[in-house]
């Protein structure tokens, strides 16, 4: 059975998210809300929650996952960042924007996209999400909570409890996000890509 906390989503209780990142590190993964719409996160060194959570979303090793980080500059320890790739990470972050690069040695290849070696990377604009992340200490693995068949990502913490109860160790319940996924940008080629309309303003970034 999931656990439910309930977090004030700008002043989170550092108790109860200390008990979630607990979870966390003992294999769990965990319904977080984001800037965005809700996500499944889970260790990134956790093989077994990684594939966990590829099970619940019904996607394979080919499916980008991302990394949620606390900051730009952990975020540019995960991947190989350029100047020109970091011009436009500061614009877009924190904020409703993953960035697809090229993984850096510290992600496990597991992680990463099993051709490209690229990872989905991004930094989140959401208080309770980001004291949860520094609480665990390292950056989450994260894919949007878009089930199979579903036309998109789930919103409503009480619908997630309800739905995933013996599929997440927990749920991080701080109120509805909007209800609309991040928007994608592929900084990994000779020039960004827009690969998915979201949430973030493609204009924010000059694209």
């Amino acid at each position: 059975m999931a656990q439910r906390f309930s977090v004030h989503p700008d002043n989170p209780q550092p108790r109860l998210l200390k008990q979630a990142a607990a979870l966390l590190q003992q294999g769990g993964v965990l319904a977080v809300p984001t800037d965005s719409s809700y996500a499944l996160v889970c260790q990134l060194d956790d093989k077994a929650a990684a594939e966990a959570l590829r099970r619940i979303r019904g996607i394979d090793e080919r499916h980008h996952l991302s990394l949620l980080c606390r900051d730009l500059s952990e975020l540019a320890s995960y991947a190989r960042v350029d100047n020109a790739q970091y011009r436009l990470l500061k614009l877009g972050t924190p904020g409703p924007f993953t960035f697809i690069l090229e993984a850096s040695k510290e992600v496990p290849r597991r992680a990463s996209h099993p051709q490209r070696k690229t990872i989905g990377l991004r930094v989140p604009g959401h208080r309770a999400l980001l004291a949860l992340i520094e609480q665990h200490g390292a950056p989450l693995l994260a894919s949007t909570l878009i089930l199979p068949g579903e036309p998109g990502p789930l919103n409503d913490p009480e619908a997630i409890g309800d739905r995933l109860e013996r599929q997440v160790a927990a749920v991080i319940d701080a109120g509805a996000c909007p209800a609309e996924p991040t928007t994608v940008v592929d900084l990994s080629g000779d020039a960004p890509a827009v690969l998915r309309r979201g949430r973030g303003d493609p204009a924010a970034l000059g694209l």
